[in-house]
C-alpha cells in the first residue's frame, strides 16, 4: 500500500513539474497570461488539452481498424440526443455573445480586452463554453467511426477539430475576449445550423426533407471569409490588442478556407457533373437537395428497407 501510495506521489510529482516547465516556455513565449481565467477547468495547464487532442488523433487512427471486421452502431438515439445537445449550447453561446458585444459597446474595427468592463467577463465566460464545446465536439467524429462512416474522416475534419480545441486554449488564456468574440460568434450561429441539421438527418423519415446541407458548407466558407475581414480590420486600424494573434487567425482561417473550399467543389460541383451525365444519358437517377448516398430511386427504396440506423 506504501509503495503504491509513493508510485503515485512520483508520478503527481512528475506531472506537476511537466506542467511548470510547458508553462515556463509559454510565458516566455507569449507573456503574460490574463489573470481573470486563472485557476479555470482546464486552462491552468496545457497538458490536459494536448493529451485529450493525441487520445483523439490515437482513436482517429486506431477506430476505423478496430470496426473492420465489426457491424456498425446505429446510434440514432443517441445521435438525436447529441445533436440536439450541441445546437442548444451553441444557440445559447450565440445569444450571450451578441448580448454581451452590445453591452460592451465592443468596437467591430478593433476590440481591445480590457475595456469592455462587465461584458468583458460575460463574453468570457461564454468563450469558456465554446473552448469546451470543442473537446464535446470530438464525439463527431467518434460517431462517424461506430457507424462505419469512414469517408467523413476526412483531413479536413480531422485537421479542423483537433486543431480548434488547442487554439482556444491559447485563446482563453491570453485573449479571451476583445477582438476574439467575432469568429466564436458566427461560428456558433453555423452550429446551430449544423447541429440541428445533423439531429434531424438521424431521423430516417426526415431526410428526405433536408435540403440545406450544400448552404451549410457556404456558409462556413462565408464566415471564414468575415472573419479575415473582420480580423484585418484589427491590423489596419490597430487597437490594444495583440496583432500576433490576428496574423495568426487570419493565416488559421486562409488554411480553413483552401480545406473547405476543396471539400465543397469535390462534393457538390462534381456530383452535379455527374447528374448531368446521368440525365444526357436518359438515367432516372434522382437526388433530392439533401446529398445522400443513394444514386437513384430504386436505390433508395433499397437502402431503406435495409437500414437500421
Amino acid at each position: 500500500m506504501f509503495q503504491e501510495d509513493s508510485v503515485q506521489a512520483l508520478g503527481g510529482c512528475r506531472m506537476e513539474l511537466l506542467d511548470k516547465t510547458i508553462n515556463s516556455y509559454l510565458d516566455v513565449w507569449l507573456g503574460p497570461r490574463d489573470p481573470r481565467v486563472k485557476g479555470w477547468l482546464l486552462l491552468e495547464n496545457y497538458t490536459p488539452t494536448f493529451i485529450f487532442s493525441v487520445l483523439y488523433l490515437l482513436i482517429v487512427w486506431l477506430g476505423p481498424k478496430y470496426m473492420r471486421n465489426k457491424q456498425p452502431f446505429s446510434c440514432r438515439g443517441i445521435l438525436v440526443v447529441y445533436n440536439l445537445g450541441l445546437t442548444l449550447l451553441s444557440l445559447y453561446m450565440f445569444h450571450e455573445l451578441v448580448t454581451g458585444v452590445w453591452e460592451g459597446g465592443y468596437n467591430f474595427f478593433c476590440q481591445d480586452t480590457h475595456s469592455g468592463g462587465e461584458a468583458d467577463m460575460k463574453i468570457i465566460r461564454v468563450l469558456w463554453w465554446y473552448y469546451f464545446s470543442k473537446l464535446i465536439e470530438f464525439m463527431d467524429t467518434f460517431f462517424f467511426i461506430l457507424r462505419k462512416n469512414n469517408h467523413q474522416i476526412t483531413v479536413l475534419h480531422v485537421y479542423h477539430h483537433a486543431t480548434m480545441l488547442n487554439i482556444w486554449w491559447f485563446v482563453m488564456n491570453w485573449v479571451p475576449c476583445g477582438h476574439s468574440y467575432f469568429g466564436a460568434t458566427l461560428n456558433s450561429f453555423i452550429h446551430v445550423l449544423m447541429y440541428s441539421y445533423y439531429g434531424l438527418s438521424a431521423v430516417p423519415a426526415m431526410r428526405p426533407y433536408l435540403w440545406w446541407k450544400k448552404y451549410i458548407t457556404q456558409g462556413q466558407l462565408t464566415q471564414f471569409v468575415l472573419t479575415i475581414f473582420q480580423t484585418s480590420c484589427g491590423v489596419v486600424w490597430p487597437c490594444a490588442f495583440p496583432q500576433g494573434w490576428l496574423y495568426f487567425q487570419i493565416f488559421y482561417m486562409i488554411s480553413l478556407i483552401i480545406l473547405f473550399t476543396n471539400f465543397y467543389i469535390q462534393t457538390y460541383n462534381k456530383k452535379a457533373s455527374s447528374r448531368r451525365k446521368e440525365y444526357q444519358n436518359g438515367s432516372t437517377a434522382t437526388v433530392n437537395g439533401y446529398t445522400n448516398s443513394f444514386s437513384s430511386l430504386e436505390n433508395n427504396v433499397k437502402q431503406r428497407k435495409q437500414r437500421k440506423d
